[in-house]
């Protein structure tokens, strides 16, 4: 009994901190040792690794038993169509505004003024941007197994809405896959619970990875494009996100903003929309109060779709290489950036690499040279947490005002204090 007595105490201390907290204390470890340490911090890597994998393991299942679930909840055809297109108009609103404020930035600072890249290296490969009509028919997968094995987000997302308003047409006889599919999202919400316990040690790992890797010498040459790249991002969510939750919404933007303490730290470390779905849906549903109706059916298609952060960042690094290459920019090449990066989200959310891929198509839309890639993709890493940390913002934003719009939006849990949600977050 003494000995339990002793050792409660300190036990305690740690299992009462909110998850957001931990996270931040595992950042802050992380970014001391990694700078300690320096390249050995690699070796740190597999604990950050680990997480990765245990979140990735959820992705897929966890996608496409939410949106099932999602659209049978729906009873309602025409509420699903609603709801689509407001999230669809949200999302490319929000995006065509984020690549507005990335331009606006760049030439406010001047990023690459002075910066001369003449001799750049050769750009690295950052692969082909698909075509809007390559993008459409692989909408479709012609194996949806196939697509469910490969983690095709898109293909999943189009045949698990495709099978959820099937089960929803068959009437009785499909209460039982609903049933089944309900059970599934169940065991897979509390999978994640446990999974996102693991967080503050996983971004312990990658953060000192990171700092070790990434250090000041690779920062100081391209220090002002990371710093407006962030100072937008910190514009668009704390001026225009939390100006539409209070003007559309007319909620209280603090909570919001409270809300998305918890998925901003994991995008943040992960740098992964589809990663941190898991702890948005976990925020939209427990902080912020939206039904999993439509959370399950928004937050996974802006994971797909919504790319603010990464729109900002192809205004910003565009400018910079026309200002490091001495190109001057046309009003209509801006026009033509800002409409370009908006339709490329759609087509690029689910490749590989889709920031460098989205700027090497807006590169290439208004004749730069593609060689300013190669020292973008330097410290690409570094931008990457900023973007993907608007676009999990995005898409809680999206879901709030959705979900505001169509009544399913408890604004009692919207309201309350962040202590009454801790427990379940830590």
């Amino acid at each position: 009994m003494e000995h339990a007595t002793l050792e409660t105490p300190r036990a305690g201390f740690w299992s009462k901190l909110a998850l957001w907290k931990k996270i931040l204390i595992g950042m802050a470890l992380g970014m001391l040792v990694g700078g300690l340490l320096g390249p050995d911090a690699e070796l740190l890597k597999p604990i950050g690794t680990l997480f990765l994998n245990a979140i990735k393991m959820l992705i897929v299942p966890l996608v496409f038993c939410s949106l099932v679930t999602g659209v049978t909840s729906m009873q309602d055809t025409r509420k699903l169509g609603r709801i689509g297109l407001k999230s669809l108009v949200l999302y490319l609103g929000t995006t065509a505004v984020a690549i507005s404020i990335g331009l606006g930035m760049g030439t406010l600072f001047a990023t690459g003024e002075g910066v001369n890249m003449a001799a750049a290296d050769s750009a690295p490969a950052a692969g082909e941007a698909p075509t809007l009509v390559e993008t459409l028919l692989n909408m479709i997968p012609t194996n949806p197994v196939d697509a469910l094995a490969t983690g095709n987000i898109l293909q999943i997302i189009v045949f698990a809405l495709g099978l959820g308003i099937a089960l929803n047409l068959c009437g009785e006889k499909a209460k039982p896959a609903v049933q089944v599919f309900e059970s599934l999202a169940e065991g897979m919400y509390k999978l994640t619970e446990l999974v996102m316990k693991l967080a503050p040690y996983g971004v312990f790992g990658l953060m000192a990875w990171v700092a070790g890797t990434y250090g000041m010498d690779i920062l100081l040459p391209l220090i002002k494009v990371v710093a407006v790249v962030y100072l937008g991002c910190v514009i668009h969510v704390m001026v225009f996100y939390t100006g539409l939750v209070s003007v559309l919404g007319r909620l209280n933007p603090v909570r919001y903003l409270k809300g998305l303490i918890n998925p901003a730290a994991v995008a943040f470390t992960t740098t992964s929309s589809a990663g941190t779905l898991p702890a948005s849906i976990k925020a939209a549903g427990e902080e912020m109060g939206v039904s999993k109706g439509v959370s399950s059916f928004v937050l996974p298609l802006g994971a797909t779709i919504n790319m603010d952060g990464t729109a900002l960042y192809q205004g910003v690094c565009a400018l910079f290489i026309a200002q490091a290459f001495g190109v001057d920019l046309a009003f209509s090449d801006y026009l033509l950036i800002i409409m370009t990066s908006t339709l490329a989200s759609i087509g690029t959310a689910g490749v590989p690499g889709a920031g460098l891929i989205m700027l090497s198509l807006v590169l290439t839309t208004v004749g730069l040279p593609m060689e300013g890639l190669a020292i973008i993709a330097g410290i690409d890493r570094i931008l990457d947490m900023a973007r993907t940390t608007v676009n999990v913002c995005g898409d809680l934003m999206v879901s709030v005002l959705v979900g505001k719009s169509e009544n399913e939006l408890d604004e009692s849990i919207y309201n309350r204090s962040r202590p009454a949600t801790q427990p379940s977050a830590a």
